[in-house]
């Protein structure tokens, strides 16, 4: 009998204060990102942990290599206090390495993360000038949010090697009201959607990407970092500027786009969601003046993976 055996923590969310600021991220054009303060770091933090020390737990009942998830939802916690990781790749990172360094026993485990955002709210200037970012108020974004997963494996020699990884922007809802259009896709008798030349395209995005050297993703050289909010703020400035004949040309560009941003990327992905308002009335007056109502399932889906060669 051969045993593929995990077992771990999922949805621990970490609120950590006063992080080390990101700075250095190189600028690019569609982006006004170039780092964050980091005085607010949260994320949902999942360890899943594979080793085949834990087989007589599940064969026997024996225990006495088991770590209760309970402790190490307490690690998390422990070892975050004393990141010193300005991303979220290199906080998992830094509590992945931890674990194996405290338990090697565990012999390899995947850090998985979702950033929880928490940007600063505005309030007036001090001077009555203005408005300010505040240095002690944030407010929850419930919108897109950068993901990572971090495969880690301890060594012979006790030395931690990352195996593999991939970092992404989930949750992305982009609509755009006019400048994109659905036509000439095949026919036949089954088919009973119109053309359209233009639309109100609405779309669901996740978006991934992969180092060509995965030490890049943690950011120890921000200048090398690809920021998730930077591949949000990218794929908006293109979707704005580029008349998209469907999803797929668009996605497409988008990952194009990417791939000549961020040299040191390996891959990009897409998986994205034909969420198109179904039409309602156009004001007799004002073509431009339009309803729309939400549409009925089921919805297109759409995935793309672009590789350098």
């Amino acid at each position: 009998m051969k045993y593929g055996i995990q077992y771990g923590k999922a949805e621990v969310r970490v609120y950590r204060t006063y992080g080390t600021p990101l700075v250095g991220v190189t600028a690019i054009p569609e982006s006004p990102f170039t780092g964050r303060d980091n005085t607010l770091m949260a994320a949902e933090i999942e360890i899943q942990v594979r080793g085949q020390g834990f087989l007589e737990s599940y064969t026997e009942g024996d225990n006495r290599q088991v770590v209760a998830t309970d402790t190490m939802k307490n690690f998390i916690h422990a070892t975050s206090a004393d990141s010193p990781a300005a991303t979220l790749e290199g906080w998992l990172d830094h509590v992945g390495r931890a674990f194996l360094a405290h338990y090697p026993h565990m012999e390899r485990i995947t850090m998985v993360g979702r950033e929880l955002p928490y940007p600063a709210a505005l309030v007036p200037a001090e001077d009555g000038d203005g408005f300010v970012a505040s240095d002690v108020l944030f407010a929850r974004d419930r919108n897109d949010a950068s993901t990572a997963r971090l495969d880690l494996e301890l060594g012979a020699d006790g030395s931690v090697r990352l195996t593999d990884h991939a970092c992404g922007r989930e949750g992305l809802q982009l609509i755009k009201i006019t400048g994109s259009a659905f036509a000439d896709f095949a026919r036949d008798e089954h088919t009973t959607l119109p053309e359209r030349k233009d639309r109100a395209l609405f779309t669901w995005m996740d978006i991934g990407w992969s180092y060509t050297d995965g030490a890049d993703a943690l950011g120890a050289d921000a200048s090398r970092y690809v920021a998730g909010d930077q591949v949000a703020d990218l794929a908006g400035a293109v979707f704005h500027e580029f008349v998209s004949l469907s999803i797929q040309h668009l996605v497409h560009e988008i990952g194009g786009r990417m791939l000549e941003r961020w040299p040191q990327l390996a891959e990009v992905s897409f998986d994205a969601q034909n969420r198109t308002w179904d039409p309602g009335t156009t004001h007799p007056d004002d073509p431009r003046v339009k309803t729309y109502a939400d549409p009925r399932p089921p919805i297109g889906r759409i995935g793309l993976v672009m590789r350098r060669d």
